[in-house]
């Protein structure tokens, strides 16, 4: 007789609800920007805000998370589960449990920004509304094909500029166009997965950048998404050196990120044999490797940052 399926304890079904695992896309623009803030603002590191940026962010990211999911499942567009499949496809939690969850964590990571913003000042608050303001409602700006624009600012742009403002206490452009290269994988990851599900989203009349591109266009925009992020670290390198003016130099450490070039290359070559792959799953799950790579592309960043500051540069 075949068993029935157990439901997992009640930890690991919300656990498995705010879907971590994609966690390291959001807090890596935290790390980063509060290491730009010590180092580049010289800002004198504020370990316990830190701390509530990274808690506050990982606690928004996973409630907007459990809302996408609600609205997905409510739309008819999840229905088979997968490796990375929330709660409620896998039959754990009611769509309704998981909209009250969500309605939680975000009041948690409203208080928690907050708490920081009594500390910091009003720009943080303005960072906070913006952020909170996407994150609700990104379901409705994917479907209108505007969903790599609200992972791009949410995190990437927002992530590491409300970063620096919680360590310095102001405004600068300085995380909002160095973040611009994370941000651009960030948005990789996403249009990795709305390459993948372009047919199945066309049948539930979701409208997603890829499903508006094509194949042939959405290759070429993950191109550009992978290898214009380390492009724009040369130029950020290079450019104002050339030129000078208001944008501020990247130290010559960031070449550090071309250790990340033979990934990059592996994700474009999954990319350009993606019907004939090599193993049968490697474009199906572009976006993990994707979400892979961003993470070990950010690391790099914020080691530059910190072997800038040990070298004096």
């Amino acid at each position: 007789m075949n068993e029935i399926p157990r439901t997992p304890p009640a930890l690991k079904v919300w656990v498995v609800a705010a879907r971590p695992w994609a966690l390291p896309a959001s807090t890596m623009p935290v790390v980063f920007g509060t290491s730009l803030a010590v180092v580049v603002g010289r800002a004198r590191l504020a370990p316990v805000r830190f701390v509530l940026a990274l808690v506050a962010m990982m606690v928004l990211h996973s409630a907007a998370n459990m809302l996408s999911d609600v609205f997905d499942f409510r739309r008819g567009l999840d229905r088979d589960v997968t490796p990375v499949s929330g709660a409620i496809i896998r039959g754990w939690l009611t769509d309704k449990a998981v909209a009250k969850g969500s309605a939680v964590l975000f009041a948690v990571g409203i208080g928690l920004g907050l708490l920081l913003a009594a500390a910091t000042g009003w720009t943080l608050v303005w960072i906070g509304v913006m952020g909170v303001a996407v994150g609700a409602s990104y379901t409705f700006l994917k479907a209108r094909a505007l969903g790599d624009l609200a992972v791009f600012l949410n995190f990437g742009i927002l992530g590491g500029l409300g970063a620096w403002v919680v360590q310095t206490g102001t405004f600068s452009w300085i995380p909002v166009v160095w973040t611009v290269p994370m941000a651009m994988l960030v948005s990789a990851i996403l249009h990795a997965n709305n390459w993948r599900d372009i047919v199945s989203d066309g049948e539930r009349r979701v409208r997603t950048f890829a499903s508006i591109l094509g194949d042939r266009g959405s290759l070429l925009y993950y191109g550009f998404l992978v290898f214009g992020s380390m492009a724009m670290i040369v130029g950020l390198m290079t450019v104002p050196r050339v030129a000078p003016g208001r944008l501020t130099a990247m130290p010559w450490t960031f070449v550090a990120v071309a250790l990340a070039l033979p990934r990059a290359l592996m994700l474009w070559g999954r990319a350009v044999r993606r019907r004939t792959p090599r193993q049968p799953l490697d474009f199906v799950i572009l976006d993990g490797a994707t979400a892979q790579y961003n993470l070990l592309f950010g690391l790099l960043c914020t080691a530059a940052v910190w072997l800038a500051y040990a070298l004096k540069v």
